[in-house]
């Protein structure tokens, strides 16, 4: 949650250099990230499956698009990071890429950018020249066979977003020079 905190006011404090009236929030904060606590997660450890108690770790089911809407019809740019909110009202960690996807999906968005440290979905990580750059929409569980790491979230996300209505999703690369405009201009892996 530190993590989240610092970077989202990294970010917030670039923007602003832009002449970019960002605001810098938590999905806790207004409750925009609400949802479920999770009882349990699982989780692997040296090739065995643990059940871990007890964490704070939570889902986004709902989005608190008003509070978004206002900041945004005042001439606001929100900068939103985990941790969200449980029903009950505690604070949950929620997954980054998935969030923004609720954030997506709730917004009714055209588009989802997801930057990475690589260039998109890859056919053969880490081979870079493996990148698959086109996904049907209808088709993108059936890619999650070639996701590493937290490449996985970044699927379930778009999965997740587009079956909601997003009309695309856009996994690109956050090391590029201007990476926002080379991935809405389809650089990277394009969902849809």
């Amino acid at each position: 949650m530190v993590y989240c905190g610092k970077m989202n006011k990294g970010i917030v404090e670039r923007l602003q250099r832009l002449d970019v009236n960002a605001v810098g929030l938590s999905g806790l904060d207004g409750r925009i990230f609400e949802g479920k606590h999770k009882d349990k997660v699982r989780s692997v450890e040296g090739g065995k499956t643990k059940i871990l108690r007890g964490d704070h770790t939570g889902t986004v089911e709902q989005v608190n698009t008003g509070l978004l809407e206002l900041l945004l019809n005042n001439g606001y740019l929100p900068v939103l990071t985990p941790p969200g909110s449980s029903f009950e009202g505690v604070a949950v960690n929620v997954d980054g890429d998935r969030a923004a996807a609720a954030v997506a999906t709730a917004m009714k968005a055209e588009a989802l950018l997801l930057l990475s440290n690589v260039p998109g979905l890859l056919r053969n990580f880490p081979d870079e020249s493996s990148l698959i750059e086109d996904i049907p929409a209808a088709e993108v569980e059936d890619f999650m066979q070639f996701a590493e790491d937290r490449m996985k979230k970044k699927v379930l996300g778009a999965a997740e977003a587009v079956s909601g209505g997003v009309g695309k999703v856009i996994f690109g690369d956050a090391r590029l020079e201007r990476p926002v405009q080379k991935a809405l201009a389809g650089q990277g892996t394009v969902v849809k």
